[in-house]
Formats: C-alpha cells, sequence, structure tokens
C-alpha cells in the first residue's frame, strides 16, 4: 500500500494541526460533535430571523452564538469568572 502511506505522510500535517491548540481546546475538538451542535445552532436561529438586511447583521448573529460557545465551554473547563 506504498501509493496511501504516501498519502498519509502528505497529510500529516494537516491532519494533526489540532495538536498546536492547548490540551484543554484540544477536548473540544477531537470529534465533530461540537461543530455540528454549533452549526445546528447558527441554523436554527437563521431560520428564525429569515432575512438578515445586511452582511453585517448575519456576522453579528454567528459571532454571538459562537461567544455563547466559548463561555459554555470555559464554564464546563472551569474557567469561567
Amino acid at each position: 500500500m506504498p501509493k496511501l502511506a504516501a498519502i498519509m505522510d502528505e497529510a500529516e500535517t494537516d491532519v494533526l494541526a489540532y495538536m498546536t491548540f492547548p490540551k484543554e481546546h484540544r477536548v473540544q475538538l477531537h470529534s465533530t460533535n461540537p461543530i455540528e451542535r454549533v452549526n445546528g445552532e447558527i441554523k436554527r436561529r437563521t431560520e428564525v430571523v429569515g432575512i438578515f438586511p445586511n452582511d453585517d447583521a448575519i456576522i453579528r448573529l454567528i459571532g454571538t452564538i459562537l461567544l455563547e460557545q466559548n463561555d459554555e465551554w470555559a464554564v464546563q473547563r472551569g474557567l469561567a469568572t
């Protein structure tokens, strides 16, 4: 399987990129479940709004959702003050 081995060797840096993050962040990244949950929340809230007046409104909504997720992770890790 030399072809497969070559592909895996080429992808090693990309596949292991998450290892450069702090250990406490890696726990959140080992699975796609948190990302899927955030994407689901973004979809749910954008459907509630329906039509956005401009790009800034979309950015604010998504930014708020991501900040909420960050706060939730901080509480789980005991970092919230």
